[in-house]
């Protein structure tokens, strides 16, 4: 069990260093998959099948396919992408420093959370995630939902050709 554990986090971390390495958004897509496929793995470890399953039909299957329809729907070409100014680097890399120290807050915050609910073989059930989600975390949920849908609704507006000849 322990091995298992090792392996899949392993393969997490090696694919997530993928992901943030590698060139083409295709194969950070790919890399991203095989990292959720591992995460799916750790639900399965802790005897959370449900959201196994649904980790792996939402996000594997439904997100990375919307992901990949706006990576080609875009149509990113080496040739058209500018370089960003220095300026635009530093925004990038003081708005990475702010989400890691956001990500830190939340470690902190999950041992509080830890404490308050202690780990039974219950915990991955889905009446207990249906309460959890639906009660605790509704207006996180819905907020993620709207964001999604932004995206796209950007992806989409970038991605359409502009036709001077055409008065629609």
């Amino acid at each position: 069990m322990i091995f298992l554990f090792f392996m899949l986090s392993a393969i997490m971390v090696i694919s997530a260093l993928f992901v943030v390495f590698s060139k083409s958004p295709i194969n950070n897509v790919i890399f991203l998959i095989i990292c959720f496929i591992a995460m799916a793995g750790h639900y399965i470890l802790l005897n959370a099948q449900f959201l196994a399953v649904v980790h792996i039909i939402v996000y594997t299957g439904a997100i990375m396919v919307l992901f990949l329809f706006v990576i080609m729907l875009l149509n990113l070409n080496k040739a058209i992408i500018p370089q960003k100014s220095k300026l635009t680097r530093i925004m990038a890399v003081i708005t990475g420093g702010i989400f890691f120290l956001v990500l830190l807050a939340a470690t902190r915050q999950t041992f509080e959370i830890h404490a308050r609910y202690p780990f039974t073989s219950e915990i991955g059930l889905v009446s207990n995630v249906g309460k959890t989600l639906f009660h605790e975390f509704l207006l996180p949920f819905e907020l993620s939902s709207v964001l999604f849908l932004s995206a796209m609704v950007g992806a989409v507006m970038f991605g359409k050709k502009d036709h001077p000849n055409d008065d629609d």
